[in-house]
């Protein structure tokens, strides 16, 4: 479908993803508005309803952003990948699947520091209104919202291990870690139904693009958006190699993401004038801000072999026992081929004079040989991964060239912080802790990375720098809040213009305490609400 520049739209939403998509659904409801939704990425990918398509897409440039950050010394130097999806749905037809809505601590924090708004009285009821939760219905748990959300089911004696021997450990088992209390270790709750995957695309967008109000526009990559004066009146892309130009009467919002909204305000001309400037870039407005308060989660694993192979997919999901996998999911759904990134979490407190859980941990029932690539590792094993919920140090994310289709310049500056290094290491030794309690010792075989060997703080820091990976979730670079040193106001307009406003994860001010793809949802919703009421 196209769109031509003498069609005018009320709203031009730029990115299909979980914050965009949910967007474009709310905002065409009542049949008012007339909506252009604009997608980079192809309608779909025969993978994406499949929850193992978290794995199988990782290197997919059909499905794939594939973005990689630049060398840092922060982490040895490494250039690290830092997929994101290019579909409808954005990163939730590709991503782990975990479903987190994070702490009230979270957002009342953001409305602390002048987001009215925001705070977890006002956002809570969109939590809410958008979920289905299949054990719902109880502590602002929703029972009727569009994207349905399950309980891991998979049964494994090695997870009763686990939780007990956290309960050893000196920790709380937590029948609900998305309610106000976070903590504790439990099984996961997954944007997962029936076995398939629930992204925005299935739960949002596919429903509403039955409206005649709606237009959907996939494979269209933006260039830029078109600014008279101080006022955005729409945007111009490319698709087929022409390019497009379409006008919005009321607002253009940029839902491109954590990675991708920065640039395209970069690409507009809309930024920090030096960086523009070097580039190549014609100033329109100056705004500081863009690109910069970037943070990701740093997950470091640790992987023991098991003693008992029946209790790792490792063993049971290799060669014949791969079939065997595959026909346990096609015919009840349930299996290795039906699990999120992590069946089991647990969120936990560092030091116990803190008022909330700081490190987050995953506990897999299998491992990887590289976590580029997602292949099994070939003997039995388990893994346990941990990130700190709310990191400190601040990165950057900003165009490298006035190339819209080249990859921006990321940089985590992960570890930058003392408060960061401590706390990984902590939870690095927190995961030890609770594997290496007796309710493990039938399971439990030898550390096999980094090994019993790294053991100072210096040592596992080291390892951590070496070893580590992001865990895919980048927020801040267009960060909410009333000061200079933001990009948006509460209301999601960019400061400074009229017309044009930013609503995904980078508008996230601080780290939500858990995986993003919720929160993100989150901002969708709320930001369907501001427009409604504008």
């Amino acid at each position: 479908m196209n769109a031509s520049a003498d069609i005018q739209y009320d709203y031009i939403i730029v990115g299909a993803g979980s914050a965009g998509g949910t967007l474009a659904a709310r905002l065409t409801e009542d049949g008012r508005s007339r909506v252009l939704l604009l997608e980079a990425g192809k309608a779909n990918h025969k993978y994406s309803k499949y929850p193992i398509s978290f794995g199988l897409l990782i290197n997919s440039p059909e499905a794939n952003w594939l973005y990689q950050s630049d060398p840092e010394p922060g982490t040895a130097n490494r250039e690290i990948p830092v997929p994101r999806g290019k579909v409808l749905g954005g990163s939730s037809s590709i991503n782990g699947l975990v479903w987190v809505r994070g702490q009230p601590l979270d957002y009342d924090t953001w409305a602390q520091m002048g987001n009215r708004g925001w705070s977890w009285q006002d956002v809570a009821p969109l939590f809410t209104r958008m979920e289905n939760y299949e054990k719902g219905g109880k502590n602002g748990r929703g029972t009727s919202g569009p994207l349905r959300v399950s309980e891991v089911p998979d049964q494994n004696p090695l997870y009763d291990a686990l939780f007990k021997a956290a309960v050893a450990a000196g920790y709380k088992l937590n029948p609900d870690y998305n309610s106000e209390d976070q903590e504790g270790i439990v099984k996961t709750q997954a944007s997962i139904f029936k076995g398939k995957r629930m992204s925005v695309a299935h739960c949002y967008i596919e429903p509403a693009m039955k409206r005649p109000n709606l237009t959907v526009i996939t494979e269209a990559h933006i260039n830029k958006v078109l600014l008279d004066g101080k006022r955005c009146v729409g945007v111009e892309y490319e698709r087929g190699g022409q390019v497009h130009k379409a006008r919005a009467g009321r607002d253009v919002v940029v839902c491109a993401g954590g990675v991708a909204s920065p640039q395209i305000l970069e690409l507009s001309g809309i930024g920090n004038p030096e960086i523009l400037k070097k580039h190549g870039v014609a100033v329109t407005h100056a705004l500081p801000a863009v690109g910069e308060n970037f943070r990701d989660h740093l997950n470091a694993r640790i992987v023991w072999r098991v003693k008992v192979p029946a209790v790792s997919y490792n063993h049971m999901a290799r060669g014949i026992g791969a079939v065997g996998q595959a026909l346990k999911y096609l015919t009840s759904g349930g299996g290795f081929f039906s699990l999120p990134s992590a069946p089991v979490l647990a969120f936990l407190r560092t030091r116990p004079e803190l008022a909330s859980p700081d490190v987050q941990m995953h506990l897999v029932p299998y491992s990887i040989k590289d976590p580029k690539q997602r292949k099994l590792q070939d003997f039995p094993s388990m893994t346990v991964a941990c990130y700190q919920l709310r990191p400190e140090s601040l990165g950057s994310i900003h165009i490298r060239s006035s190339d819209p289709r080249a990859q921006p310049a990321i940089r985590f500056n992960f570890l930058g912080d003392p408060i960061d290094q401590r706390t990984i290491v902590d939870g690095f030794r927190m995961m030890r802790k609770i594997v290496e309690a007796a309710p493990m010792d039938t399971y439990r075989g030898d550390e096999y990375s980094p090994g019993k060997e790294v053991e100072t703080d210096d040592q596992i820091l080291g390892w951590i720098r070496n070893n580590s990976q992001t865990a895919y979730h980048p927020i801040g670079t267009c960060r909410m809040g009333p000061g200079p040193n933001c990009v948006v106001d509460d209301r999601l307009k960019v400061h400074g213009l009229e017309g044009l406003r930013v609503a995904d994860a980078s508008i996230f001010p601080t780290m939500p305490s858990g995986n993003t793809n919720a929160p993100s949802i989150m901002v969708g919703e709320k930001a369907a609400d501001i427009l409604k009421a504008a």
